[in-house]
Parts: C-alpha cells; sequence; structure tokens
C-alpha cells in the first residue's frame, strides 16, 4: 500500500560541482510550483535562501572556528512524494512543512516546494545543515534517512493517509517508489482501450479495428501479429501473449467478440519483481462515484464512435451508483440535496480560512521568537557599538550581529512593542505556539473529512442534476413560482 515516500538525505557541499544556488533554482521553477505558488519557507526567504545559507556557514565558522572547506555540508536536500489523486497540492506543502519542522525540530531554517508537473505530487525539502543560531550544525547519524521517512509515517498516519509497509531498498527508477499507484504505461492504456471497444459488442473484427482508430489507435500488421500505437506513443505495440497478456491476443480478441471468451474487466497493471522482470497484474477497482459524462461535447471535441458507446454505459453505471447514494444517504428531495451540498461547501471552506489564520499565527510567533532571541544575543555588541561612536571599523568587525540587532528592533517596532507594550517572554510564546499547533492539527483532521464530504456530495449533486436535465436556470425560475 502506497501513500508516501521519502527518500534519502542528499548532502550539498559547498564545493561540490551542484551548488547551493542549482539546487534551488531547480526547486523553485515557476513551471514546477505553479509560479511559486506552492513554496513555504520557514526563519529564511526562499527568495534568497542560497545567501542566507551562506551567511550562516560564515558565522559558524566565525563562532566556532571550524572549517571543512569545499568538503563542508551546506544543506540538505530530501524529497517526499504522494500516491496521485490522495492529496492536493496546498495539502502536500502543509505536510512538507511539518514533515521538515518536526525532523529538524524547528533549529535549522527549511524551504519547502511542492511539485506538480508530474502525475504525482512531491515536496523538495531543503534545510540549512548550520543550526539557526550558526553555532551547531547538523549531525547525519547513521540511519538519518530512516528516521526520517518514520516521522514522515507518523504525520502521514495523523493526517489519515496511509503508508508503505515494510518497504524495501530500492535503486530503481523514482518512478517504481509509486507501485500500482503510478501513472499507466502505454501497454495498460492499450488493455484498457481494448476492454472499452470490446464492451461495446464489436459486430466483428473489422468493426473492433474500426472502433480501436475511433479511439485514437493506429494499427499495422507485422508478420502474424497485429499492432497498435496510441496518442503520445512512439513505437507499436503488438498483441503478443508476452506482451499484453493471454486475453489480448488478435485470436483471444476474435473469441471474445464471438462471444466463446468470457474476460472479467479488471484494471490491469505491470508489477516488478524484485529480478527486474515485469509481470502483468489484475486490480480490482473500488467503486467509485465519478461525474456523468456529457456525451454531446465530447463527441464535438473529436471523440469516436467507441469512445460514445464507452461513455454511454459509464453513465449508466454512475446514475445507478448515484441513485444508491441518495437512497442511502436518505436524500430524496432534491432541495434537501442542494442544502447539504451547500453546507459542506460552507464548513470546508469555514475550515480552509481556520486553517489560513493558524498557519499566519504560527508563521508570527516562530518569527517574534527568533527576533527575541537574536535582539538578546546581540544586545551588547550594540551596545559596545554606540559607545564606540557607530564605529565603521567595529561595524565591520561585528556586521552579522549589528544586523541581525537591527532586523529584530525594527520588527517590534513594526509590531507595535515599545515603552507601553512590552515584549513576551520566549517561554510565553511556546507555550502559545504549542496550542496553536494543537488546535492547527485537529482542524486540519476536520478539513481533510469535510473536503472529502464536499467533494461527494458536489459530485452525486452534479449527477442528479444531468439525470433530472435541471439547470440553475431552472431550480431559480421554479423557486420563484413556489415563492408566488
Amino acid at each position: 500500500m502506497f501513500a508516501i515516500a521519502t527518500t534519502r538525505l542528499m548532502p550539498v557541499h559547498a564545493g561540490s560541482g551542484r551548488t547551493i544556488s542549482d539546487v534551488l533554482d531547480y526547486v523553485e521553477n515557476p513551471e514546477k510550483t505553479r509560479n511559486g505558488e506552492l513554496i513555504c519557507s520557514y526563519k529564511c526567504d526562499s527568495r534568497s535562501a542560497d545567501g542566507d545559507f551562506d551567511l550562516s556557514k560564515r558565522q559558524y565558522k566565525q563562532l566556532t572556528s571550524r572549517d571543512q572547506g569545499g568538503k563542508d555540508i551546506i544543506a540538505y536536500h530530501t524529497r517526499q512524494s504522494f500516491r496521485p489523486g490522495e492529496v492536493t497540492p496546498e495539502e502536500a506543502m502543509q505536510i512538507g512543512y511539518e514533515l521538515a519542522m518536526r525532523f529538524t525540530k524547528g533549529n535549522h531554517a527549511f524551504v519547502v516546494c511542492t511539485h506538480v508537473d508530474r502525475a504525482h505530487v512531491h515536496n523538495h525539502i531543503i534545510f540549512n545543515s548550520k543550526s539557526l543560531d550558526c553555532r551547531k550544525k547538523f549531525r547525519n547519524f547513521l540511519g538519518s534517512s530512516f528516521a526520517l521517512r518514520r516521522v514522515s509515517d507518523h504525520i502521514c498516519v495523523e493526517h489519515g493517509l496511509s503508508i508503505v509497509k515494510n518497504p524495501k531498498p530500492s535503486r530503481g527508477h523514482y518512478g517504481t517508489w509509486l507501485g500500482e499507484d503510478r501513472p499507466l504505461s502505454f501497454q495498460e492504456k492499450l488493455r484498457r482501450a481494448i476492454d472499452d471497444v470490446l464492451e461495446s459488442k464489436p459486430a466483428d473484427f473489422n468493426a473492433f479495428l474500426s472502433a480501436m482508430e475511433s479511439a485514437g489507435y493506429e494499427m499495422k500488421r507485422r508478420g502474424k501479429y497485429i499492432s497498435f500505437c496510441g496518442p503520445g506513443q512512439k513505437n507499436f505495440t503488438r498483441c503478443k501473449e508476452k506482451t499484453l497478456g493471454a486475453d489480448y491476443t488478435e485470436e483471444a480478441i476474435r473469441e471474445r467478440i464471438a462471444g466463446k471468451r468470457i474476460v472479467e474487466r479488471s484494471d490491469h497493471r505491470e508489477r516488478t519483481s524484485s529480478d527486474g522482470n515485469r509481470s502483468s497484474v489484475e486490480v480490482k477497482s473500488p467503486p467509485k462515484l465519478n461525474l456523468i459524462i456529457d456525451i454531446e461535447q465530447k463527441i464535438q471535441a473529436g471523440k469516436g464512435a467507441g469512445y460514445e458507446r464507452w461513455a454511454k454505459v459509464h453513465n449508466l453505471k454512475q446514475m445507478a451508483k448515484t441513485l444508491i447514494y441518495l437512497q442511502e444517504n436518505n436524500l430524496t428531495d432534491y432541495d434537501v440535496l442542494a442544502e447539504k451540498t451547500s453546507a459542506a461547501s460552507d464548513r470546508f471552506h469555514s475550515l480552509a480560512d481556520r486553517l489560513k489564520v493558524l498557519e499566519t499565527a504560527l508563521s508570527d510567533n516562530a518569527s517574534l521568537q527568533k527576533n527575541i532571541v537574536n535582539y538578546s544575543k546581540t544586545r551588547q555588541t550594540y551596545t559596545d557599538y554606540r559607545k564606540a561612536g557607530y564605529s565603521k571599523k567595529f561595524r565591520a568587525e561585528h556586521e552579522s550581529d549589528i544586523i541581525l540587532h537591527q532586523a529584530a528592533k525594527k520588527s517590534f517596532d513594526d509590531l507595535g512593542y515599545g515603552k507601553d507594550k512590552k515584549l513576551p517572554t520566549v517561554k510565553t510564546l511556546r507555550e502559545e505556539y504549542a496550542v496553536q499547533l494543537a488546535e492547527k492539527k485537529a482542524v486540519y483532521k476536520e478539513y481533510r473529512e469535510a473536503q472529502a464530504a464536499m467533494r461527494e456530495l458536489l459530485t452525486v449533486k452534479a449527477n442528479a442534476d444531468s439525470i433530472l436535465g435541471v439547470t440553475t436556470h431552472d431550480r431559480d425560475r421554479e423557486r420563484g413560482n413556489q415563492r408566488l
């Protein structure tokens, strides 16, 4: 069972060919992060994180007199991938932030970038090897990757996600982590296309080939085998037993058309065994309520007769599932269904707004804690700087401390702290942070449940509208007549 997987910790060395700037440029790519909307950070600015990390490296050297030169690790990089369709990009980013915060215990600055350019949503997490006070370094201990995965698994369970059970080390392609939930291969798509066409009951083999062509597949014969090439595919796939399975050879297809071979429809996936060999497995699809398809619109967009026959069967199944759902949930009155759908949507958006408020409060709290600590640590240096008459020489020798002190003082002024309003203690802020974080976790669990309920009701209502032929204008007019 797959939901989420983390890779090992990958160190980024100061003197390696792959610099921290290169890594950040890749993970912050606007084409992968929805123009930067799916980027968040902690104790640093994501736009200048490379400079912030480099500055902390120099401060660490100054404070500890330790310098490893080009061998020094400036940051660590890890990836976190999610099961396709299980979480939204925004939820994935929140979970990535929580993973980074727990694993570093809030002692290291980090950047989380959520990529949506693949079939599976995944996070890239980059955290500073130096602690926030620049006096310690993260120790990449033996088994650190295992510990990271354990933290990730705990977060998954808290958020109601399944996890990888008994994961085994793999050096295969990154897509193999997705198991049965990776994107369909061309062979798997071809099997499904053949099943779809055969479900429409073609009169003979020539009718089957015509329907496959309408579905977007090109056909040719190579020797004794027929081959198909689908959309986006470069090479033809032969209808051989070793390639597609015993039920997808030309002979088997002819027998299925004639009714001599009965094949139960299932979703075919390819499985890679430990020895690298691939085999076809059948995975029964759980019943799922999907939207009814507007067949006329799809046909106008260029879909063929084969698609039309499949869509009609699909719509009949979804109508039946919708009616069963309405009966089981006692939603036989349309107005009651509309009210429940509206209430579910309102609850979801209310919880989403509350989450945003809590996230802002947590961010402000953490920022205030950081500035109070920095102000306290650099106060004596700034006092000496003033006594020195704001000497340029003194500033050059203690520039980092002076900058931190001035930035902290400015943040206090912006928040209105002064003579009439005293700063809270770090202990008080930490207690408030713990309360806010606990509330956020509770709200986030409700948020996920509300999201699932809303999606289901929206689908049911959309299907009910299609079944009844109801439009927004019709409903408004009917309610107006009732009021009269």
